[in-house]
Order: structure tokens, then sequence, then C-alpha cells
């Protein structure tokens, strides 16, 4: 659908009245306003033209640039199709999850034609973050990344590079994705693959019809830069490496880290990392490759290889009649070289930039992650037996509900979540066995169900990975409204009285992203101190659409300035779902699921 002039004319008058509103409790530090317009546009890829939808008519979107402690203002004008809401992805917002964007948690989707102005309050995040769709599958093509420089009067702690430059890495669909995701919903399956992966927008030279549009990274000789690593991709982590040049990994998840050297990353969906190289090599160019990491039973994964051109300024005769390309980038399965390289991130824990792990520990978790199944009546489902894929958590499949947890929660309406998350799965067994398939491990039970926090509890989480149905594989575990410690982790069942010896309580790297692996475990801390509504899911997002998420609800404390901040007068109305919706499950399905 597209709006007259007037109409869009109109949206921006509702929404400057609205930003009036909120900017009587703008934040310390300076204020930035962007204008997302949400609309269909025409790409060409791999030979084809498709439309979707993108902000501002770009892929990927725009930058959003601040500084620590800056407050921003994004006016959202959807001119698409069908309902989206935009989450600002590793921003804590303190004490203000109205604003946060996971569809039917904190907000229901902003309608076609409608307009909604998101308030984002920038704390103690300092590096790279990104935003994205956080309704459906649409963050395929609505993200972009946000760069966060240090405060006024102070500085990196490295060096300060010479330039920089953002790397957004995507997943590229010559179909619909909307429509592949109905599909899959529909019919119970597995999901489509992507087509490719993209650099910037842009698959690269080892994609039919892309090689004249390969994005390209001018350099001049001597000169150090910081990339700005952003893993958009949909449900594959990604090897990142530059031919011929050693990289510094400095922080990652908007966090500093304590340097260190190597010839490639890894970096997990949702994930983002700050690098260092000087170009200081024979002039020339060279590629900078994004290779896909699985480490799944099956080849359930887009086996193809993005890249981007790094190219040295000046006039000379290239050495070689193509670009260098990297020799020491580990396999697709490389499950030794991708743990090896987790293992070595260690927060940067200075005076400056100092860590706040908790160690007396008031709340402890243990969430078992699987992939599961969903009866069907008559089995006419495409997963195995006739039945439904499924993800959970602790055997607990997470459905949106009808109207978001947040204003239910807020208003205290009934009926739309309960408050019985399980703290421990509902029977043990060999996590990580390879015969897991009796129906008391693989059929999940579906519902809406939350863990409530008391203000300040001091939290432990340990995620488990699982090998039922032999889908085992790791799990990038996001959590929102919470910057968390990565204190643990390991291969095996988790052994609560040897596994917590081996803590990291020391320089514990700090994020909002953090990979689970493979038939193993990892513990994470963080303090409850943000209080609101925050979504939990792994941001595989097949995965988090199948139901492999949860909600925390923080209460407030004992005071104002501990407390949620109150509604914005206007939030989206919960009468126009997204293309998912509040109701994933047919009535006959529901009543089959419930009955097992």
């Amino acid at each position: 659908m597209e709006l007259k002039k007037t109409d869009h004319m109109m949206l921006s008058l509702v929404g400057s009245l609205f930003l009036a509103t909120l900017l009587v409790c703008v934040a310390e530090g300076n204020t930035h306003y962007y204008e997302f317009v949400l609309e269909e546009s025409n790409f060409t890829r791999l030979c084809s033209t498709k439309s979707m939808v993108t902000v501002n008519n770009s892929f990927p979107g725009p930058v959003i640039r601040v500084q620590k402690g800056d407050a921003v203002y994004v006016n959202v004008y959807n001119l698409g199709s069908y309902g989206v809401t935009i989450h600002w992805h590793g921003v804590k917002q303190p004490r203000n999850p109205w604003f946060d964007g996971p569809e039917y948690v904190t907000q229901c989707p902003i309608q076609p034609g409608a307009n909604f102005t998101y308030e984002i309050l920038f704390s103690s995040e300092e590096g790279t973050l990104w935003w994205h769709a956080h309704s459906d599958w649409s963050r395929s093509s609505i993200h972009g990344a946000i760069v966060i420089l240090p405060a006024e009067g102070s500085t990196y702690p490295f060096l300060k590079p010479d330039e920089e430059d953002v790397i957004v890495f995507a997943s590229w669909y010559k179909e619909d994705v909307m429509t592949l995701m109905e599909e899959a919903l529909s019919s119970g399956g597995l999901a489509t693959l992507s087509d490719a992966y993209t650099i910037n927008g842009q698959p690269g030279d080892f994609y039919e019809c892309s090689k004249n549009t390969t994005y390209c990274l001018v350099v001049d000789y001597g000169k150090t830069y910081l990339l700005r690593l952003v893993n958009a991709v949909m449900n594959t982590d990604m090897f990142f490496a530059i031919a011929g040049h050693n990289l510094t990994v400095v922080a990652w998840d908007a966090a500093y880290l304590k340097p260190f050297n190597t010839s490639w990353v890894l970096v997990s969906p949702g994930q983002t990392m700050d690098i260092l190289f000087t170009a200081n090599q024979p002039l020339g160019e060279y590629y900078m490759i994004g290779s896909p990491y699985f480490d799944g039973q099956a080849d359930d994964f887009d086996q193809t290889i993005t890249s981007a051109l790094l190219k040295y300024s000046g006039n000379y005769t290239n050495p070689s009649s193509a670009p260098v390309y990297p020799s020491l980038v580990p396999a697709f399965e490389d499950v030794h070289s991708a743990n090896a390289f987790i293992n070595r991130v260690r927060s940067l824990a200075t005076p400056k930039h100092p860590i706040d792990v908790p160690l007396n520990v008031t709340t402890r978790m243990y969430i078992a992650l699987s992939m599961n199944l969903l009866p069907c009546p008559n089995s006419s489902c495409s997963g195995p037996e006739g039945d439904r894929l499924a993800a959970a958590m602790n055997n607990m499949t997470f459905v949106n509900p009808s109207m978001d947890i947040l204003q239910a929660y807020y208003r205290n309406i009934n009926g739309f979540y309960q408050t019985n998350f399980p703290d421990w799965p509902l029977i043990f067994y060999n996590f990580t066995s390879d015969s897991l398939e009796d129906d008391n491990v693989t059929l999940s039970t579906i519902g809406t169900r939350v863990k409530v926090l008391n203000y300040n509890e001091s939290v432990e989480v340990v995620f488990q990975s699982t090998n039922v149905l032999n889908s085992g594989e790791h799990h990038p575990m996001h959590l929102h409204g919470v910057r968390f410690y990565v204190v643990g982790r390991g291969v095996g069942n988790f052994n609560n009285v040897t596994d917590p010896l081996t803590y990291n309580l020391y320089d514990p790297p700090e994020a909002n992203t953090g990979a689970v692996p493979k038939d193993g475990w990892m513990a994470i801390r963080f303090y409850a101190n943000n209080p609101g509504v925050w979504f939990m899911h792994c941001h595989f997002d097949r995965h988090m659409t199948w139901g492999m998420d949860g909600v925390f609800i923080v209460k407030d404390g004992g005071t104002s300035e501990t407390s949620m901040r109150p509604p914005p007068a206007h939030m989206p109305p919960c009468d126009v779902q997204s293309v998912i919706g509040s109701k994933q499950y047919s009535d006959e399905e529901t009543k089959a699921i419930n009955s097992g």
C-alpha cells in the first residue's frame, strides 16, 4: 500500500506531537533524531530482481551514530503492507521497555499506514550494536548498524584508528522471505535456506551476476582501520578474514575486550565485533570473506561464501591476476576452532572500563534448549512422523499472546501470560545423548510463560544444549534489557558441583548474545536491575519462530529511580497482526498439542 503525500505529512505531524511529549524526559547527553520510512523497494541480486521492505530504500539500512550516554528518537513510518516493529539490539534501555521493540512482548506491530516514535536511551554501551525488525522474519531486509563513540572528553582504550568502516553480514533470498516463512509455518517443516550471504548488501565475486557490484574498501598503506562487524545473517554464524592481514579483536557487543591477535574471527547472529587491522601488505587487492560456520547433524545451511574487496590506493600494477584469498579460514564445520576462538574472549576490566560480576547468586535457572515436535491432526504436517517442528526452553514452546506482555503486566490484565516458566527442565536425562527420540523429550508444550524476578536479584542462568531428535547444534542466546557476563562454557552435561569451579569471575566477557556450544553449556550472570519486560531467545530466527523463547519480568524497585518509566501516550494498537500474528496454531492443532 502506498500513502499519499498528504497522509505522509499527517504522519509527520502526529510523530512531531508525540516527540514533543517524549522530550519532557530527555536523557542526559546529546539528542539525535532519525526518520525511518519502511516501504517496498526493488533490488537486483543473483541475476534477478525482487521487491522487499527496507528502511529508506537501503539494504542494509542507515547507520545510527551516537556517543555514549546519548538519546535517539526514531520516527518509524510504516508504508509497507504488514505490521512491523524495530528492536535496538544490545541497548539496555534503562527503565524504558516500551521502546525495546519485540512484537507481542513489549508492543504490538506498527500498522501499515501508521507511525511510531521510538526513544532509545544509551547508557553504558560503547562500541558497535545494531537495530533490526523484530517481527516475523522481516529483519532479513530491515536492519542496520549502531555506532556508539566514546563520550565527550574520553577516547578509545587503544590507539585511535586512522579510519573506520562498518561491515554488515546478511542473508539474501531470491524469493520473498515472508512467503517462505508462511510456507514453513503452514507446513510445519524445515525453513528454506538462503541463496547467498552478503557483505554490506552485496553477495560478492563468488556468486552469479555479482562481481561488478562487490563491496570494496579502499585503504591507504600504513594506516590502521577499525572495522565494526555486524552479523545480521538469519541462521548462521560467520567466519571473517582479510587475506594477508592480521586482525586485533578489541570489542564485542559494545563492550571492550582484552585485545588479542588472530587471522580470523567468528561472529554469531546478533553479535557485533570491533577489530583493528593495519594496511601493511604489498599494494594490491585482497579478499575479505564471510564464510559460514555450522555444527549441526545435517548440512542444513547455506554453504556459500560472501566476499568483499580490500583495495590499496595508489598507482600500481596488481601483482596477481586475482585478489589474494585468505588461506587460514576454518572449514564450515570446524567446531574446535570455533570454541577455541570464543574461549579467548575476556573483558578489558580496567578502572576506566570496570565490570561488575554478581558473586552472590540469589536466583539460579537451568534451561535446556531443544528442538521438538508438536502433534498435528492426522499427522498432517511436514516434520518427522507428520508432526510440526518446534523449539523449546525446558520443553516449553513460546507462543505470542494477542496483547503484548508489557501492556498486560503494566495494566494488570489477566489471561495473556502465565508466571510459571520452569527454572529447571521438567525431566532430567542425558541431554547430549545420540538417541533422544522418545515422546517424553521430543514433544513440547505450548504456552506464554514468563519468569518474574525481584528488583536487583543476582541471577545465574545455565543454558544446556541438547541433542533431541539428533538435531543438536549451538545456539546464540540473546537477552533484551540485560548485559550479562559469560562466566563459563563447556562441553557435555553441566555438572553443578564441578563446573562452577571453572568459572571466570575475574574478567568474563560482557555480552548481550552468547553462543551455547553444541552438546554443551553456557553459564551467564547478571543483575536484574532494569525493571520491565524483557525478551530472551535464540537468535537463529527459525528457532525463535519455532518457540525457543522466554520472557523475564523484572519488578520495580522501591523508588521512582528504580521503577519502570510510564508508557508513552500512544502505543501501536493490538488489533492488526504481523504475518505470524498472535495465533500461530489453529484451534485443531492446539487441541492436539494439549492432548499430547
